[in-house]
């Protein structure tokens, strides 16, 4: 299995402190030495890095981690292959372009065969994983059934939930999924969130010896979301979602319940 990281804050926000702690489990701490990945948007503009290496011991993570780069929204992956053979091809997150936005995905677990069936209409993989390929399936059924983009987003929500119901028929769909303002994370079997706003404390976290204290490191109008497989804290109470549930966060907050 892989692992998966989000963040959506109201304020231009870095990942550094989050990411110090997954990039640990690539290959250190945890078996998901099989690359990794990880997306920043910056408005609309899109910055991605990606690696075949483990992350634990990768030059680009290590640059990740100490280079404070800013975002709205941000989602990161280490993968440990099961479908795919380890190159660059293959490593997440994806992105594909849709209504004038760049959609990016990553996704935990496993799909069977039977994910290589669904019609795809209009993006194709360039790697060979079951994750991409459900990727460009999601967002094919998503641009059929909403050609420009709805003014109704419950009606957008609802239906990427039937979708991802669909694909988490077919095995284990754990995901994180954005437009660049929306952070979708849908949970088949582990996921967790926390909500971090006034009054802001200390974080410690699990993986490595790094202990943050946010009143020092923020504002009391931020409110930032990390969505993570496993909770990367020890001193915070996270909350799990429940298997098929879908939460939506945009500007840290939830949007869609």
């Amino acid at each position: 299995m892989c692992e998966l990281l989000g963040m959506s804050a109201n304020v231009p926000t870095d990942i550094c402190f989050s990411f110090s702690g997954l990039m640990q489990r690539g290959g250190r701490t945890g078996p998901h030495k099989d690359g990794w990945g990880i997306a920043f948007y910056e408005g609309k503009g899109l910055s991605s890095f990606h690696d075949p290496s483990p992350s634990a011991n990768s030059r680009i993570a290590q640059l990740v981690k100490e280079y404070p780069i800013k975002s709205h929204v941000v989602i990161s992956h280490i993968r440990q292959a099961n479908v795919g053979d380890i190159c660059l091809e293959n490593t997440h997150p994806f992105s594909r372009e849709l209504w004038g936005q760049m959609w990016t995905f990553a996704h935990n677990g496993q799909l069977d065969k039977g994910v290589f069936d669904l019609p795809l209409s209009h993006y194709y993989p360039v790697g060979t994983t079951d994750s991409e390929y459900a990727f460009c399936w999601l967002l094919g059924e998503i641009r059929t059934a909403f050609p420009q983009a709805p003014e109704d987003m419950q009606k957008l929500y609802d239906f990427i939930q039937q979708c991802c119901d669909q694909l988490r028929a077919l095995g284990v769909y754990n995901m994180l999924l954005t437009d660049s303002c929306s952070l979708y994370a849908y949970c088949s079997t582990k996921l967790s969130w926390i909500t971090r706003k006034a009054p802001f404390g200390e974080a410690s976290l699990t993986d490595t010896e790094m202990v943050v204290d946010f009143c020092k490191e923020t504002t009391p109008q931020d409110v930032v979301t990390v969505i993570a497989t496993v909770p990367l804290t020890d001193n915070e109470n996270w909350i799990s979602l429940a298997e098929g549930e879908m939460v939506v966060f945009k500007q840290g907050l939830i949007v869609n319940n």
